[in-house]
């Protein structure tokens, strides 16, 4: 039995500029958050970004807190196939329209922070490129989390150039380490059966696990 491979949709990714409103909420379950990005829509002009409030964007929206994700930029080469985890709501933050896109289960008592894992409904497949750079962040186990964003919001210096000594201004936890490495192969991750498991860094800069 073989396995097609899945195809990329979407390519030149890399380097694309995005940002995201978080939008928590208490529910059945526990607390919840609402991704709305702009992904495929606008490049998140820094001039209207800098009118967003969180307090005041929580209130618009009757959450009971709003986190502001970005602005961050594409450190992966592009899409594949993309499921419709929720009703893709188009809301204006300020100028700046985005889309609903994921949701982000952060259950009754969340452990919020770098270096926590979370899981996200986003079900869509990333590609990343053979012949190029990735960073990534291992855990005592040896599980490398790829990184699949870096975020200007907390250091507005991040830069791609910057990634390659980033390990060095990183306060991992006990046991983890951050490489960088040239892919010898295409990294495809499809998380389009079953939620992602993603984390973050200090500096915000988002990482997800291949498997």
């Amino acid at each position: 039995m073989t396995t097609e491979t899945p195809q990329k949709l979407v390519p030149d990714m890399r380097g694309v500029r995005y940002g995201e409103v978080l939008a928590v909420y208490l529910r059945e379950n526990g607390l919840e958050a609402e991704v709305f990005g702009t992904q495929l829509i606008n490049d998140c002009p820094q001039e209207l970004w800098d009118t967003l409030d969180a307090e005041t964007v929580a209130a618009e929206m009757g959450a009971i807190m709003a986190k502001l994700n970005g602005p961050r930029y594409w450190t992966l080469d592009g899409f594949g196939t993309k499921l419709q985890p929720v009703e893709p709501i188009m809301r204006d933050f300020n100028g700046i329209m985005m889309r609903r896109i994921a949701v982000v289960e952060l259950g009754p008592e969340p452990k919020m922070g770098p270096y926590n894992e979370m899981k996200v409904n986003r079900q869509v497949i990333f590609f990343f490129d053979a012949g190029q750079t990735v960073h990534e962040l291992v855990n005592p186990e040896g599980l490398a989390y790829v990184m699949q964003a870096l975020c200007v919001g907390v250091d507005p210096t991040m830069s791609v150039e910057s990634l390659d000594t980033l390990g060095e201004r990183l306060s991992m936890p006990e046991g983890w380490s951050y490489r960088s490495r040239v892919l010898t192969e295409d990294l495809i991750i499809d998380t389009t059966g079953s939620p992602a498991t993603v984390l973050q860094d200090e500096f915000e800069n988002s990482y997800t696990l291949p498997y």
